[in-house]
């Protein structure tokens, strides 16, 4: 198991057996489960001397929850698996350990499994189990001509922190705290899963993970850049690094907020922002203009990495 210490810890009423046996036993009302798996490793997706422990056990937890919610589940159970050199101090284990259960304990989920090995860098590997309740799941397919395009969460925040902490940086707790420990406004998506008719997690960029949306669903997403909600410390670190901000706000990565698109016909629920309108075509374009490249996160790629 990933800890010794998860056993014997009080489980959600959808645990019907948590760690202690060869597997665990997660029940589902509604007879489906909606499965997402994410991985961190170190070096590529934190950097032990920019996060804590405990910070990076919740930024799995968070990263992967994101991904069921924004279908409209609800997590009941997480499995992590663990990959360390033999070197790692035990305190560093069981930091990453009770970050983790804080996380889920957060969202009413149990951890209820894992595993733990020895690998050359510190590898975190998260499994989650989310229930629909007995609602259809939104995806990211569902987008009409005529929508409005709406976003929840505050975007570019999490790609200034990384700037200033390679930048060595001062200032801008917020901003760095974004990075470190991303805070998924998941009440909103919640909110929205009822009525929206597509939803994705941000969590590439926004115009790329808004081209995943527009890709699957066949249609064009034009947005205005002024009406993204971001934060005002955003514009202020761009000054102090001389970039431009709009460049975080619309392709950085890892901020794990939410993107729908919503019918006119409906009230789009409180917490979420519009920021255009679907319409007929492919692509996304970002004030009139095509936005052939959203830049954001790319797994495979050598440069945009979020920690080196």
């Amino acid at each position: 198991m990933i800890a010794r210490s998860l056993v014997g810890r009080i489980q959600p009423v959808t645990t019907e057996l948590g760690p202690g046996d060869d597997a665990a036993i997660v029940t589902s009302g509604d007879g489906r489960v909606v499965v997402s798996s994410d991985m961190l490793v170190e070096g590529r997706h934190f950097r032990m001397d920019w996060s804590s422990p405990r910070d990076i056990g919740r930024k799995a937890v968070a990263q992967n929850a994101a991904d069921v919610v924004s279908m409209g589940a609800r997590p009941t159970a997480f499995t992590v698996s663990l990959g360390c050199p033999p070197s790692t101090p035990v305190d560093v284990v069981d930091g990453i350990s009770a970050g983790i259960w804080d996380a889920a304990t957060d969202l009413g989920a149990g951890v209820v499994g894992g595993d733990l090995v020895q690998s050359p860098v510190i590898v975190v590997s998260v499994t989650v189990l989310g229930d629909l309740g007995g609602r259809p799941a939104v995806l990211r397919s569902g987008a009409k001509v005529g929508d409005r395009i709406a976003v929840a969460g505050l975007f570019g925040c999490s790609a200034a922190g990384l700037a200033l902490l390679l930048d060595e940086a001062e200032g801008f707790p917020d901003l760095l705290a974004s990075h470190r420990i991303p805070n998924p406004p998941y009440e909103s998506a919640w909110a929205a899963a009822g009525s929206a008719h597509s939803m994705t997690d941000v969590s590439d960029g926004l115009i790329a993970d808004l081209r995943h949306l527009a890709e699957a669903s066949d249609v064009r997403f034009d947005i205005f850049s002024a009406t993204v909600p971001t934060s005002p410390d955003v514009a202020s670190a761009s000054e102090v690094l001389d970039v431009d901000p709009l460049e975080w706000i619309l392709s950085g990565g890892e901020d794990h907020g939410f993107a729908a698109t919503f019918g006119p016909e409906v009230e789009i629920p409180s917490g979420w922002t519009v920021i255009g309108e679907v319409v007929g075509g492919s692509g996304v374009t970002v004030d009139g203009s095509l936005r052939e490249s959203g830049g954001g996160w790319h797994s495979f790629s050598t440069t945009g990495t979020t920690a080196v």
